[in-house]
């Protein structure tokens, strides 16, 4: 069986930047067997697949090579790219049904792409002699005021604070332990940032997940929004509009995430995440 899918670079600082994402449209010939097979055979970190909807504008399904996950960031700013590109909407507001409920996306003018995540759930805290053991780094390498802890909006990942970016770059995990540690926790992986310098720029991410096959990712929009609100959470920022993170440096693929925090009686809102897609091509695959 032939595929045509849409590759495309989301959250791209430039076009050799971003985290590759592939976009299957008119899925609804394909089973759940066959989207995994897809997804498998492309090998990006996520595939997203879109069905018509009677409850929203599209109904999404994401597959990582090895399952189907709830919900992915960097895929439906990829999606709803690829739809800009070919005329298919034009800027203005939409709803996805996915597995993680239906959720609104906003197209910017200018091509940005911005998602609604669920608001932010704060679960466990991680004893640290377990991370540190994982990432191959001393105890002293982590921020002592801030905790290890689980994090979601929309998927859970474990949220690490580093030291500082030479640090955070270096790090050379042991995949096999934090492979362990996601099953232990029933998380997706590891989000682990450093404090940045810059003006602009909040924090610097690296983003791990071994579990589902990815050892790291360049940009990843999920554990971008629960960064986001567990920095406002523990003080680190104050600023709820146009949050900057940075992602993928250690892999030569920059790329630029914007997070805006919607805040009511001091209480996080809403949680959207975006940001631009570059590079869409048009491609085949056989299985």
């Amino acid at each position: 069986m032939q595929v045509n899918y849409y590759s495309i670079n989301s959250f791209a600082k430039t076009t050799t930047g971003g985290n590759p994402a592939a976009v299957v449209l008119d899925s609804e010939r394909f089973t759940k067997d066959e989207m995994l097979k897809i997804a498998n055979s492309i090998g990006f970190s996520e595939t997203a697949f879109v069905f018509k909807s009677n409850k929203a504008d599209f109904e999404v399904r994401f597959f990582t090579p090895k399952a189907e996950v709830d919900l992915c960031g960097h895929a439906t700013i990829g999606l709803f790219s690829v739809l800009s590109n070919l005329n298919k909407i034009k800027s203005g507001k939409y709803k996805i049904l996915t597995k993680a409920g239906i959720l609104e996306i906003k197209v910017e003018k200018d091509g940005s792409i911005f998602m609604e995540q669920t608001t932010p759930i704060f679960s466990n805290i991680i004893n640290t002699e377990e991370i540190i053991d994982s990432l191959r780094i001393k105890k002293e390498d982590l921020i002592n005021e801030l905790p290890c802890q689980i994090v979601s909006t929309g998927l859970k990942d474990i949220i690490i604070p580093v030291k500082d970016i030479s640090i955070l770059n270096s790090i050379n995990p042991n995949f096999d332990k934090i492979k362990d540690i996601s099953k232990k926790y029933n998380v997706i992986g590891y989000h682990l940032f450093a404090l940045s310098d810059s003006n602009n720029i909040i924090a610097s991410c690296r983003n791990f997940a071994p579990l589902y096959e990815i050892n790291e990712e360049a940009a990843t929009g999920t554990s971008s929004g629960a960064l986001a609100c567990y920095l406002y959470k523990y003080g680190v920022i104050d600023k709820t509009e146009e949050i900057l993170l940075e992602q993928g440096i250690s892999m030569n693929k920059s790329s630029l995430i914007k997070a805006n925090l919607e805040i009511k009686n001091k209480k996080i809102n809403k949680v959207l995440v975006g940001g631009l897609a570059l590079n869409l091509k048009l491609e085949e695959i056989s299985i």
